[in-house]
């Protein structure tokens, strides 16, 4: 049985217990059913983030003022998942100003974000049926150097007086420049950073920041797409589990180990064999059912015959330094 068991491609998992594979099953479980709740038009509940609800006021705030609304999508080198995110939010945003015909603003510190941003913001234009208010200078390549694109983005908020800018993505020492340059103006300021570091330089001189999970939950919370509010709404289901697993763990070791339950065993585990031990002992960590159910014991019988690739040299006795 453990030869076939060895010969199949999965079998080096099977020593990592039925606890991860299961939580693999129910985040995807949770998942597809929140987006199937979603999709026949359940109304899932997320919370407010102020925000984003602030969005229509601040684009609402510069159409009033005549002034324009700039964006800076981090300073990211490449187009990764926390630009395409920012550029989601800034899709939305642009959404808005096109219908009031409101001049927008977008920054760009990479050449590759700067053609992609062309790309969503011209596309956001042609579907709100106003192509040909779309000017192709709004969406500017800065420079890929840090200080210089913070020098140009902060000399572009004083000349172009804007009157609501957006920060979103990646951000470093630049994020303070950016605020208070903003700042300065008046502008009303919307900023989320990933990096952690600079979360509190937004959050003392910016009106509204995004704090962690927050921005990543922009798009499901800004579309309402069901794919999207599902998938988010499914994991939350999954903290959730997770942090009553970690919970009832606590309780159940505290129960086993606590200072009235000295409970004496007669047993102990040696790899997947239960042996009597000469004389009873204490139990110990190793010893509970939560332990036991996240360290799960390796079978030593079963072997894993890997193929060696084409070319590699078999080790043979007393290479390596081994006697």
């Amino acid at each position: 049985m453990l030869s076939e068991i060895s010969s199949w491609r999965g079998a080096q998992y099977l020593d990592s217990g039925w606890l991860g594979p299961a939580f693999v099953v129910m985040l995807t479980a949770f998942i597809l059913v929140n987006i199937r709740r979603a999709g026949k038009g359940k109304d899932l509940y997320i919370r407010r983030i102020a925000g984003l609800n602030a969005i229509d006021e601040a684009v609402g705030r510069a159409t009033e003022m005549g002034r324009p609304v700039l964006m800076v999508p981090g300073l990211s080198d490449t187009v990764n998942a926390i630009v395409v995110q920012a550029l989601n939010i800034f899709s939305y945003v642009s959404r808005i100003a096109a219908r009031f015909s409101n001049p927008i603003l977008i920054c760009c510190y990479s050449a590759a974000i700067y053609t992609v941003g062309q790309e969503v913001i011209r596309d956001v234009y042609q579907q709100e049926g106003a192509g040909d208010k779309y000017d192709a200078d709004s969406v500017r390549f800065i420079s890929d150097r840090q200080f210089a694109f913070a020098a140009g983005v902060s000399g572009l908020i004083l000349r172009e007086k804007a009157a609501a800018t957006f920060f979103m993505g990646e951000f470093y020492a630049e994020s303070l420049i950016f605020a208070e340059t903003a700042n300065s103006i008046g502008a009303i300021q919307i900023a989320s950073s990933t990096e952690a570091t600079q979360t509190p330089f937004f959050i003392a001189a910016c009106d509204y920041v995004l704090i962690g999970d927050e921005f990543y939950a922009a798009s499901a919370y800004l579309t309402r797409q069901p794919v999207l509010v599902g998938s988010l709404v499914g994991q939350d289901w999954c903290k959730v589990a997770i942090a009553a697993t970690f919970v009832l763990g606590a309780l159940m070791n505290s129960i086993q180990l606590g200072p009235f339950h000295h409970k004496e065993v007669s047993e102990q585990r040696v790899d997947t064999v239960v042996q009597p031990l000469e004389q009873p002992r204490l139990m110990k960590v190793s010893d509970t059912f939560m332990y036991q159910l996240f360290n799960p014991q390796e079978d030593k019988e079963l072997k894993i015959d890997r193929p060696q690739k084409p070319g590699a040299a078999t080790p043979t006795a007393g290479e390596g330094g081994g006697e």
